[in-house]
């Protein structure tokens, strides 16, 4: 039977007992308190075990609440560690791809800007070579002006 109840009992049986004149004292059913008595005996170092095991059940359940927050926390602190890692290494590759496009736009200006030297230098020297062949054309001309010019007074 349950602590309380054998309490409440106990309290039911004093309620129930004849007060004794000009005194605080009562007259009480001596059978029923002692058997009520004998029965707290029984069931308080049965509640005592049950309270026992209740504070050693409530000692592992913190013992597992607290390792299972520990590893909770260990978890958390990897998490942060590895999203943390990855943050830097995504910063560190949109550095370097950064880099790497500076580098080819620089080469890419270089390529061209050397194209537009070489065209110009191709050019240059084509226009030349077209001056050379215009003065050897006129000069060809010129000559066979003068030879003709030298040869039709002399057929007149």
């Amino acid at each position: 039977m349950d602590i309380l109840q054998l309490v409440d009992r106990l309290e039911e049986l004093f309620n129930e007992s004849r007060p004794i004149w000009l005194t605080h004292s009562v007259i009480v059913n001596e059978d029923k308190f002692l058997d009520i008595i004998d029965q707290m005996r029984i069931s308080i170092p049965e509640e005592v075990k049950k309270a026992q095991q209740l504070y050693a059940q409530k000692d592992r359940i913190l013992a597992q609440a607290q390792e299972e927050a520990n590893r909770t926390i260990e978890l958390a602190r990897q998490k942060a560690a590895e999203l943390i890692e990855k943050d830097t290494l995504v910063i560190e590759a949109k550095r370097r791809a950064a880099e790497i496009l500076e580098q080819a736009n620089r080469e890419a200006e270089e390529i061209r800007n050397g194209a537009d030297q070489y065209s110009h230098d191709v050019l240059a020297g084509l226009v030349e070579e077209m001056e050379r062949l215009l003065n050897q054309a006129r000069n060809g001309m010129m000559l066979l002006e003068q030879k003709s010019k030298k040869e039709s007074p002399a057929k007149r």
